[in-house]
């Protein structure tokens, strides 16, 4: 048993489409699950829909929408024959599910009406794929992941019951494999015990995917990526970023604390629980050896790079110049909590804290006026982070110079600069 997760980038134009059919016949006789994104930027595209949604801009939000629908259908005729018109059926009702929410009024919060409208992408980029695979002779069973993942009601975060949603993969998943050698299910979704639908978060769907793996105790999972594997730094940045083969569950996981766009941690816990490896790899050409991430010792690794433009410096001292200690900064830790803030540097001193955020208007906004009540508070903006891991002298001079340094903390294995 194998898992597979597709995202949104190959399936964002016909030609990425049609690479999907190859990669899997190369997999003839396996179990295969596999858990697809939604298309391209449809993801996107529904957030706008939502927020006109929201706004009570009811006409807008149906135009939107229709944008969206088109662009299904378009996709669905240039891929199928046979089954366009069972397609076009499943999608009726699809639509029927955003359409019927778009016609009321907002009544209850934004990530609410958020989680409805945004779960759409996978629900349709699924359905023309598992249309177009036994179009291309790989016969697949399609599966409605809300039907499996129970969660609770944290809108655009939920957290799944595990307990139950174990029970539904083994009563109503496992012996799909019977009778098809490959499933097709959505990722970033599920619903709650009133089948509201839900999202997962960040990277929801490796999560999803890492998920399934753990309760069928799948051989392995492969995310496959526009992208030669795991590299160094963003390439977009760095145009000398090169591939690492080989990386432990520990050293993805730190990447990912620092802000590297490689796998978020909540991903590698149900696969490093059960020590399953997981693959990234390039679905543009499958014959690369990509990156496998497991339970090893690995050495010499190059040094890994992050930056994080747009950056903002929050400096708290504190109101009547007692030490910063223990009570203000568990206050301060709680209002992180409250607000959903995860600072990507934190530096106290004596009487002062220094915080850095993604400068993210409302959140900093938010963050300056709860943090006022217990400390003077200066915000900084228009800041980059430079996170180094594995850092060398040389890299480290390298791309900092020219450049006035505001805030460094360094350990053994990592530095990061806080820049202008």
């Amino acid at each position: 048993m194998k898992v597979f997760k597709f995202g949104g980038a190959s399936a964002s134009t016909i030609d990425r489409i049609k690479h999907l059919p190859g990669i899997i016949k190369s997999f003839s006789g396996e179990k295969i699950l596999i858990v697809i994104s939604a298309m391209g930027k449809t993801t996107n595209a529904l957030e706008k829909v939502a927020e006109a949604f929201y706004d009570n801009r009811k006409e807008d939000a149906l135009q939107l929408f229709n944008v969206v629908k088109q662009n299904h259908l378009t996709t669905a005729k240039y891929l199928l024959v046979k089954n366009y018109n069972a397609t076009e059926k499943a999608f009726a009702d699809l639509f029927t599910e955003v359409e019927w929410l778009l016609h009321d009024k907002p009544v209850r919060e934004f990530d609410y009406y958020y989680d409805q409208i945004v779960c759409a992408g996978e629900l349709f980029s699924t359905t023309i794929l598992s249309a177009y695979l036994n179009e291309e002779g790989i016969t697949n069973k399609w599966i409605d992941v809300r039907d499996v993942f129970r969660t609770d009601e944290n809108f655009r975060d939920a957290n799944i019951d595990w307990a139950f949603t174990e029970n539904k993969v083994k009563e109503n998943v496992m012996p799909l494999f019977n009778d098809f050698d490959i499933v097709i299910t959505q990722g970033f979704i599920g619903s709650t015990d009133e089948n509201e639908s839900t999202t997962l978060g960040r990277e929801g769907s490796d999560y999803s995917a890492a998920v399934f793996a753990n309760m069928l105790n799948a051989e392995s999972q492969t995310i496959w990526k526009d992208v030669e594997g795991v590299m160094n730094a963003d390439p977009k940045q760095f145009p000398e970023a090169q591939l690492i083969s080989e990386l432990n569950y520990d050293e993805v996981i730190e990447m990912a604390y620092y802000g590297a766009q490689v796998i978020h941690p909540k991903t590698i816990k149900p696969l490093q629980n059960k020590g399953i490896p997981l693959h990234v790899k390039c679905f543009l050409d499958a014959s690369l050896p990509g990156t496998v991430i497991y339970k090893k010792s690995i050495r010499n690794l190059p040094p890994i790079i992050v930056l994080k433009q747009d950056q903002a410096l929050l400096h708290l001292h504190s109101k009547d110049f007692s030490f910063v200690g223990e009570s203000l900064t568990a206050n301060l830790y709680n209002i992180f909590s409250e607000i959903k803030i995860k600072p990507n540097l934190i530096q106290s001193g004596a009487v002062n804290l220094q915080v850095c955020i993604d400068d993210r208007q409302e959140k900093v906004e938010k963050l300056a006026a709860s943090a006022s009540e217990i400390f003077d508070v200066q915000i900084e903006k228009g800041l980059t982070l430079l996170t180094i891991r594995h850092y060398k002298q040389e890299t480290l001079t390298k791309l900092t110079e020219g450049k006035a340094i505001v805030l460094k903390q360094q350990s053994a294995e990592t530095v990061q600069v806080l820049m202008k």
